[in-house]
């Protein structure tokens, strides 16, 4: 049922993440102003001559950014037609449209007028919202038609609402990190767990933001060991959920050893795509664990 639905929505959130790891790419390399202060045009030119690194960089991202934005309205508008019985299906399909909306002139924004490291960090979350309503489209066409009992359920209210707590918080994480390389705080802090040989460092400028994010993550991790625990201890049986929080548990793990890998390595570029890569994956499982959870009896 539905399989070219199937097939187009899976491309297509891989596609989101390839713009989000370009995204990663850009921010990471300073290339942003690689095209001079004009969007859609790269110094004028609707195809660069003779570009350098950065501006091939930037270049694509744009390029990629614009095919997958074009695609993301059509799994949309395909998913609200084909799955309109299921009442996530709208939500979901308004997400993703607006938010790469949001994100490509928050970017066009910034190549143009420039903005803040707050409005930036933006950016980053922007994607992942319509990364994550790609993905939970795509999630939907398969769960079509499948027993209810893999997609509803039985949980308490408490563990319920703690699901969206972990959910809203992981965006604030994310936030946090995203804020910590548009202002280049990566380097307030050396060493690791110790920030600068020091439990807890004086919390100023670079350090006090860079040690900000290692505190929330590692509460984020302890949030999500605990509902790991719940799950197993009391609804092991929903294997549904089960999976859904042992993945993102997994996730959140690989994201503090990549974290730590990024600040051993002196911010190697492939250990800061990972980094990016693992925190789309974290946000994407904890989603789908939040719409099961909103879905329980």
């Amino acid at each position: 049922m539905h399989q070219f639905l199937k097939i187009f929505g899976v491309i297509t959130t891989f596609g989101m993440l390839v713009v989000i790891i370009q995204g990663a790419l850009v921010t990471q390399t300073g290339s942003g102003d690689a095209c001079g202060a004009e969007w859609p045009l790269c110094y004028g030119q609707l195809i660069p001559e003779d570009p350098t690194i950065k501006t091939l960089i930037e270049y694509t991202h744009r390029l990629v950014s614009a095919i997958l934005g074009l695609m993301v309205i059509i799994h949309s508008v395909w998913s609200w037609i084909a799955l309109r019985h299921l009442k996530e299906t709208k939500l979901f399909a308004i997400l993703a449209v607006l938010f790469i909306i949001f994100q490509g002139l928050l970017g066009a924004a910034a190549v143009v007028w420039g903005q803040s490291d707050a409005v930036m960090a933006l950016h980053f979350g922007f994607s992942l919202i319509s990364f994550t309503s790609v993905l939970l489209l795509t999630v939907l066409a398969f769960e079509n038609g499948k027993n209810i009992k893999y997609t509803v359920p039985a949980i308490s209210r408490k563990v319920k609402y703690f699901y969206f707590i972990i959910l809203a918080y992981v965006y604030a994480v994310v936030y946090t990190g995203a804020y910590v390389k548009h202002t280049d705080a990566g380097v307030g802090c050396t060493g690791w767990p110790l920030c600068n040989g020091q439990i807890i460092p004086v919390l100023e400028g670079r350090t006090g933001i860079q040690f900000g994010h290692r505190v929330a993550a590692g509460l984020l991790f302890i949030m999500m060991l605990i509902s790991l625990i719940v799950v197993i201890k009391h609804y092991i049986r929903e294997k549904t959920l089960f999976y859904g929080t042992l993945m993102s548990f997994i996730f959140i793990t690989l994201q503090v050893i990549s974290g730590a890998i990024v600040i051993f390595t002196g911010f190697n570029l492939n250990a800061t795509l990972f980094h990016a890569f693992m925190v789309s994956l974290l946000f994407g499982s904890v989603s789908y664990t939040a719409l099961l959870a909103y879905r329980s009896k």
